[in-house]
Order: structure tokens, then C-alpha cells, then sequence
């Protein structure tokens, strides 16, 4: 009688090159996974920590990449992924960059890893390190570029945070990730301009916080629908939009406070 039990599959072995606040919280999660992990980073006292759990530390990057056929990039920014790697052999390889690009420089660095004898995969890390590796703290990983790579390596990619695949296009992680970013900065800088409005004004700056959490948190949902026109329902006069706006500025100049991010956000508004 035959047994049809398919045996488990082996944990992907694989390289991470970049040892900063998110590197190392990747690599974490991949040695808990028990995937076998080489590890390299610029300066060599940040490999300790992990060579005590279990990964093996390269001594040059380009060793780091002939040790796995999976390669993972998280390192400052793009020029320094290019010159990690110039000295790597990458015929073969996968290669994933989550380092934060431009879709401009995405599209440039997968034209060059093809050229190279590499597959190439774009990410956009959408979490701060605590979150890696915390299934319900709501992070994730943009992926893109070609849809059978994604899949092929889904179960190691999903290790430190979901994944989620936006396009065939290996720029559009690199979009998604900053067009997200850029809605985050924004709501930091509101934020900011919310506490500098109250500032001096005997105003309990802990329980206002909680005020502009919750009112952020309340409002996030309505977010969503700036991508479509408002529909008759929720169109709001474009008179009292700009009464609005009018009294925000006006606030904010009584407040002494400056202006530039309202009318960065509202637009032209006029009697002011």
C-alpha cells in the first residue's frame, strides 16, 4: 500500500543584505521560521545578535549572495543596493529589494538585475519594525514584478508580514509604498499643526492628544472614496468648503502659527 503523505516542504534558505532597525526584524522572523539564513551588513558589529540565532554572517556581500538562490535587499537607499551588489555574481539568483525607491529607479534596478542573469522582485516595506513579524499589528509588503516569482517564494516572503502583490509592473510597489507614505507624512504634519495651534493656551496637550487620535481614526475611513468623484449625496458646497478653509487659515494666523500646510492642502482660497 502506497503512501501519498507528501513530505514538508525544506525552509527556504536565503541572504539578507542589511542589518538596520528593519533588517534585523526581518531576519528575526525568517530564523524563527527556521529558514536558513546568511546575513551581511556594512558594519559587521550589527551580525552578533543573529550569528547567536543561528545565521551565518558573510564577510563580503558578494559572498552573501552566492550562498543563497534567494537574495533579499534592505539596505539606505537604491545607490547602495547598486553598490552592495556590483561585485556580486547574481546569474541565477532572485533578487528582492525592499529598500524604499522610486518606481523610476524600481523599473531601473529590475533592468539591471535581468541584465545580469537575475529574476527581480520590488517591495515596499508598509511597517515600522515592532510591527514585523506581528501578524495583528496591520503591517504588510507590497510586492511587484512578475506574478510567478511573487508566487514561487509567497510562503518565505509572508514570513515577516503579509504580502501583498499590486502588478506586473516592478515599479508599482515602489509607487504604492510612497503614495502611502506621503498620505502618512501628511497626516503627521495635520497632527503637528493641530498641537502648535494649541500650544500656550493651557490646553492638557495629553488629553488633546487622545482628541486628535480618535478624530483621525474616526475620519480614516472617508479616505477611500478620494479616488472617485463624490456622488450628489456627498458633494459638499464649494461655498462652504471655502468658509471652511477660511477659518482655518484665519485661525492659524491669529495663532501665530504658519500657514503653508493648509494652503499646501486646501488649495487656492480665496479672501485671505
Amino acid at each position: 500500500m502506497s503512501d501519498n503523505t507528501s513530505a514538508p516542504t525544506a525552509p527556504t534558505p536565503l541572504t539578507l543584505l542589511g542589518l538596520g532597525a528593519m533588517g534585523t526584524a526581518l531576519a528575526r522572523t525568517w530564523l524563527a521560521a527556521g529558514h536558513p539564513l546568511t546575513v551581511w551588513n556594512r558594519s559587521p558589529g550589527r551580525c552578533a545578535e543573529l550569528a547567536l540565532g543561528g545565521a551565518r554572517v558573510a564577510g563580503t556581500a558578494a559572498e552573501a549572495v552566492a550562498a543563497s538562490p534567494l537574495v533579499v535587499t534592505c539596505l539606505l537607499d537604491d545607490a547602495s543596493v547598486r553598490e552592495a551588489l556590483a561585485d556580486a555574481d547574481l546569474t541565477g539568483k532572485d533578487l528582492v529589494d525592499l529598500t524604499t525607491s522610486t518606481p523610476a529607479e524600481s523599473r531601473t534596478r529590475a533592468a539591471w538585475a535581468a541584465e545580469r542573469g537575475a529574476r527581480f522582485l520590488d517591495g515596499g516595506i508598509m511597517a515600522v519594525p515592532p510591527m514585523v513579524g506581528a501578524p495583528d499589528a496591520g503591517g504588510y509588503i507590497l510586492y511587484s514584478g512578475p506574478r510567478a516569482l511573487f508566487d514561487e517564494h509567497h510562503e518565505v516572503l509572508s514570513v515577516p508580514a503579509a504580502a501583498r502583490y499590486v502588478g506586473e509592473d516592478s515599479g508599482l510597489a515602489a509607487l504604492y509604498d510612497v503614495a502611502l507614505l506621503s498620505a502618512m507624512t501628511a497626516m503627521f504634519a495635520g497632527a503637528r499643526h493641530a498641537f502648535a495651534l494649541v500650544e500656550g493656551a493651557g490646553v492638557d496637550e495629553k488629553e488633546f492628544g487622545a482628541l486628535v487620535a480618535g478624530w483621525l481614526t474616526a475620519m480614516a475611513p472617508a479616505t477611500a472614496g478620494f479616488g472617485a468623484a463624490p456622488s450628489s449625496e456627498d458633494a459638499t458646497s464649494p461655498a462652504v468648503v471655502e468658509a471652511g478653509d477660511a477659518a482655518l487659515l484665519r485661525t492659524a494666523q491669529e495663532q501665530g502659527v504658519d500657514t503653508a500646510l493648509l494652503i499646501a492642502s486646501a488649495g487656492s482660497v480665496t479672501g485671505i
